[in-house]
């Protein structure tokens, strides 16, 4: 069997548009200082009407493959986290098959909402560990702009859209690089706390997003915290061993409460929220690739993953670049 999976290519893809605090404060009650002071938030991406959750990932994707020096028939498998997919059938990972010219694998999507990602990484790496694949895209790809409610500042201010990739790829060597641990959570108890009002199944909702924004922040401070633990524990770490933490990109002040527990300094700790708001599914794919490509991670640093989104779901992942 296959020891481990390698991280070897990363991209991602912004849409055009952006919408500062400014400007959502002509429509809404709200303030660039507002926004600001409770999420850190000063921009985000916004879709435009030939932006698609797969036209983005596509685009993801293919940065990743570039950096990888890979083409899309040398992938096996596709899995792409989102919880804004562009049908309910056929997949967005097919979609995005067919956008690369991927001729052979196989794609499916993963609905963990913020989580996504993790989730979806996890996955692909049990795929490599089993020998049934030798290397995957792993996507994140959202278009959140289309599922808020744009009349409630209390969630629409929130969010961006956007798309992050990466490769994996099968390694035999036992050097200590690659994917190192994942560890998934769900409770299905708390599903109300954060949600999409409605599918294809209900045609009578709303299909907006729905949150308990107080009850969520609760839960994700000491969730994410016990995710970092059980990252480190299950491989012998310490907090002092982690050399990155690139984060689901939620809100600053978790971000910058998990990087305190770790003992990190800012300065090792990746934000984008300030520029991205929240891309769910894509926002640590958007991260982990921002901090690759200017120099900040380099082969060998350790790097944690973590995140937690609607379900509740909530993982991390531990990668020796």
């Amino acid at each position: 069997m296959t020891k481990h999976a390698l991280l070897i290519g990363s991209g991602s893809c912004l849409p055009d548009r952006v919408v500062t605090n400014d400007e959502l404060a002509v429509r809404l009650d709200t303030s660039d200082e507002w926004i600001r002071t409770r999420t850190g938030i000063t921009r985000r991406h916004m879709a435009g009407p030939d932006d698609t959750a797969a036209s983005m990932a596509a685009r993801a994707a293919q940065a990743a493959l570039d950096y990888a020096g890979l083409v899309a028939d040398d992938i096996d498998a596709i899995f792409l986290a989102t919880a804004t997919p562009d049908q309910a059938f056929p997949a967005t990972a097919v979609r995005v098959q067919a956008l690369l010219g991927m001729t052979r694998g196989f794609g499916f999507d993963i609905s963990a909402a913020c989580s996504g990602f993790i989730f979806a990484l996890a996955t692909a790496d049990a795929y490599i560990r089993s020998g049934m694949i030798r290397k995957a895209l792993v996507i994140g790809s959202e278009v959140y702009s289309r599922i808020l409610d744009w009349s409630d500042r209390g969630t629409c201010v929130l969010f961006g859209d956007g798309a992050g990739a990466v490769v994996l790829s099968a390694s035999d060597e036992d050097d200590g690089r690659g994917l190192l641990a994942t560890h998934l959570h769900s409770d299905g108890t708390l599903g109300d706390l954060l949600y999409v009002d409605g599918a294809v199944g209900q045609p009578d909702k709303t299909g907006h997003l729905v949150m308990s924004g107080r009850d969520v922040f609760r839960h994700a401070v000491s969730k994410l915290s016990s995710a970092v633990d059980e990252a480190l524990a299950a491989r012998g770490l310490a907090y002092a061993d982690v050399d990155w933490l690139v984060p689901h990109q939620a809100n600053i002040r978790i971000i910058e409460g998990v990087g305190k527990k770790l003992g990190l300094p800012p300065e090792r700790v990746v934000v984008t929220v300030d520029r991205h708001a929240n891309t769910s599914a894509a926002s640590i794919p958007l991260a982990l690739d921002e901090a690759v490509r200017d120099g900040r991670i380099r082969k060998g640093d350790l790097v944690l993953l973590e995140a937690l989104g609607g379900g509740l779901t909530w993982g991390s992942a531990l990668v020796r670049m």
